[in-house]
């Protein structure tokens, strides 16, 4: 009879070897280098769950940042807000107090004004009053002139005087 496969005691003595020692080899090997990469591999999975709980949390962080500095910018624009209100109150306070200035000053101008043309005016009054005083000179001199006596000359001053009136030479 003829074999199949060469099956003989040999053959299967050398398989059940191969297994036996491919099982110790499998053995050795995983723990030697399936149990350090299976070591490997869960660092890195908790390196990576480290990483994506410090992203979270980071994240959460950013958005509570972010809620403050929107917060603070809101809170600034208030306050930007109340100095410039502020800022138009004084501008508007400064305004007025300008004006008020300005209108006094104006009303002291004006015064100052009105007493310098009443000043003018009596000015001018002396000055028509000297002109009088001269022409009446000139017409007491052209009168002496003539040689009228001492009698006419009085009665003349006193004409004259009487005319003008004693409230002419006290002022």
């Amino acid at each position: 009879m003829t074999r199949l496969f060469n099956l003989d005691p040999q053959l299967l003595q050398d398989s059940i070897l191969l297994a036996i020692s491919m099982f110790f080899l499998f053995l050795i090997m995983s723990y030697n280098l399936f149990n350090p990469a299976r070591k490997f591999l869960e660092d890195r999975k908790a390196r990576i769950r480290g990483e994506l709980e410090d992203a979270a949390n980071d994240k959460e962080a950013a958005a509570k940042l972010k809620a403050e500095y929107e917060e603070k910018i809101k809170s600034a624009d208030k306050e930007v807000e109340a100095i410039l209100a502020e800022a138009r109150k004084k501008a508007l306070a400064n305004e007025n107090k300008i004006i008020a200035e300005a209108k006094e000053e104006a009303a002291r101008i004006i015064a100052r004004a009105n007493e310098e043309a009443l000043l003018e005016q009596k000015r001018v009054a002396d000055d028509m009053k000297q002109q009088m005083i001269t022409v009446a000179a000139m017409m007491a001199q052209k009168v002496v002139s003539q040689q009228i006596d001492t009698s006419v000359q009085a009665s003349l001053v006193d004409e004259t005087l009487k005319e003008m009136g004693g409230s002419t030479w006290q002022s």
